[in-house]
């Protein structure tokens, strides 16, 4: 019933976007701005919600239960487990606004009391972008990761969103509402992947543009769309071990490369100098920045960016949830949830300073115009950024070849948690279902594309992701009353043992 409910709902949506694709822009557009005006503060407080009750559960008393039994060994190395949670996680993101939020950011700063394209506008810049890549999103994925895994693994539950609900709802999850709550699910993640696969394509298209001289087109990105869906594709087919972790080991390889070249061939001072003042910046202000609306200036910037962020992640999160407790058995909640917070949130942090970092350094003192670039095209930034470091065609090769592969891994981990989702939580979902889903994900991509490009993509990712926030403070609660209830069942368990061995040691000294 979830497949087909979730088939029919985005078959339905992509036909619209088709056949009426102004129609389906403007109604995605008038719903966008219902949902920031009433809603804005709800999505504010909820991921920050997720991030208070993230930090509980790394620290507070459930940390020692293990994900699986008692003794169970996790299954894949720690730097493979790392490498699958930044590649499934982040992946084009990072790449497609490494350089042009900061830029954005500098140019139209979120206070309107600093003086836009100054010292100051550079430094809030900055604190914005690790803001927006640090902790929040990575605790909205671990708490869905750790509610999805301790269910499966510990309660031998369906790999599926809806038995999180148990604790609260009962037998009830196994009707329409569990049918319901999966569904919401599906059309989150599919809303939310194909929102970055339409990034990617746009990048894609800008580096063949400014490094080949190919005209931009709907036939290229149609191209690109196509030959991005094959690879991802046959990866999906090759299975979970052989595809998924290859093409994850092989994206840090090459971020990595990319990342310690700019570091190198830019100004390694000042990244380094970025990183450590932005850092101060953004944990002297995490709580403030958390909770900041604009309700006496009226200003637009939140809805752009933070808004929109916190959709995103809050869209990806089932998909990239699922896809963490699928590869984070035998280990324990505070191993798991300081793993999946810090480790992944850090390296964002040490990315955007240096490609961020290496951008304002080269508009404010290198005489570059990146903010003319970033207004013209956002997706053109990164390549304009490295014409102006040593070997920059070289460069941007790699970049664009990045981009190619972290679409192939975040459409490769998507085919295949909607195949689980769809295939009654099965962790090896068929061929077939993986296929319906990789192809859907890309016509949905193309749509959104088409029918309004980066906007349409913001405007339906906002508007998505408001009932799967409902979702997720639903497995919150459900989570806590169900680690609780273990962790007095431990207690009581080993009151029970002491007394046992009381009674034996008194017999004996009998």
């Amino acid at each position: 019933m979830v497949l087909r409910l979730s088939l029919l709902l985005t078959v339905l949506f992509a036909l619209w976007g088709v056949a009426a694709p102004e129609h389906m822009n403007g109604v995605a557009s008038a719903w966008l701005s219902y949902t920031i005006s009433r809603f804005g503060w709800f999505y504010l407080l909820s991921v920050f919600g997720f991030l208070v009750f993230a930090i509980y559960l790394a620290f507070g008393r459930f940390g020692h239960i293990r994900l699986g039994k008692e003794d169970e060994e996790p299954e894949f190395s720690r730097l493979s487990w790392f490498a699958m949670l930044f590649s499934a996680g982040m992946g084009i993101g990072l790449v497609f606004w490494g350089v042009a939020e900061p830029i954005s950011h500098f140019a139209t700063p979120a206070s309107q009391a600093t003086a836009p394209e100054s010292a100051e506008a550079a430094r809030l810049a900055m604190r914005h972008v690790f803001f927006h890549w640090g902790l929040h999103p990575w605790a909205a994925y671990s708490l869905t990761a750790l509610a999805l895994a301790y269910f499966k693994f510990n309660r031998g539950q369906k790999g599926l969103i809806s038995v999180a609900f148990r604790p609260l709802l009962g037998d009830r999850v196994d009707g329409p509402v569990g049918i319901a709550i999966d569904v919401l699910a599906v059309l989150a993640t599919v809303f939310g992947v194909a929102t970055t696969l339409g990034f990617g394509a746009l990048q894609i298209e800008s580096g063949l543009q400014m490094l080949f001289g190919v005209a931009p087109s709907d036939w290229l990105t149609v191209a690109i769309v196509v030959i991005a869906t094959a690879l991802f594709l046959l990866s999906s087919l090759t299975g979970l071990s052989r595809g998924i972790k290859w093409l994850s080991n092989l994206n840090v390889a090459l971020a990595l490369l990319l990342f310690l070249a700019v570091v190198l061939l830019g100004p390694t001072g000042f990244v380094f100098d970025t990183f450590t003042t932005t850092l101060g910046d953004y944990l002297g202000n995490l709580t403030s920045t958390s909770l900041r609306m604009s309700p006496f200036s009226q200003g637009t910037w939140m809805a752009n960016w933070t808004l929109f962020y916190w959709a995103w992640w809050v869209t990806w999160a089932p998909f990239v949830g699922m896809f963490i407790a699928r590869v984070s058995r035998g280990r324990t909640i505070r191993e798991f949830m300081v793993g999946v917070l810090l480790v992944p949130a850090l390296a964002s942090f040490a990315w955007f300073s240096a490609f961020g970092g290496t951008a304002l350094d080269l508009q404010l003192f290198g005489g570059v115009d990146l903010v003319g670039a970033v207004k013209t095209d956002v997706s053109t930034a990164l390549y304009v950024m490295f014409q102006h470091l040593p070997g920059g065609h070289l460069l941007s090769l790699l970049a664009m070849l990045l981009v190619i592969i972290f679409f192939v891994t975040s459409a490769d981990s998507a085919t295949f948690v909607l195949g689980m989702f769809t295939s009654g939580g099965s962790l090896n979902p068929s061929h077939r279902v993986k296929l319906i889903w990789g192809v859907l994900l890309a016509v949905v991509a193309l749509v959104l594309l088409q029918s309004g490009g980066l906007k349409a993509l913001q405007a339906v990712l906002i508007v998505s992701a408001l009932p799967f926030m409902l979702i997720m403070i639903g497995m919150a609660v459900s989570l806590y009353r169900a680690l609780d209830q273990e962790e007095r069942d431990g207690r009581r368990r080993e009151i029970r043992r002491l007394r046992q061995l009381e009674a034996l040691e008194r017999q004996q000294q009998g």
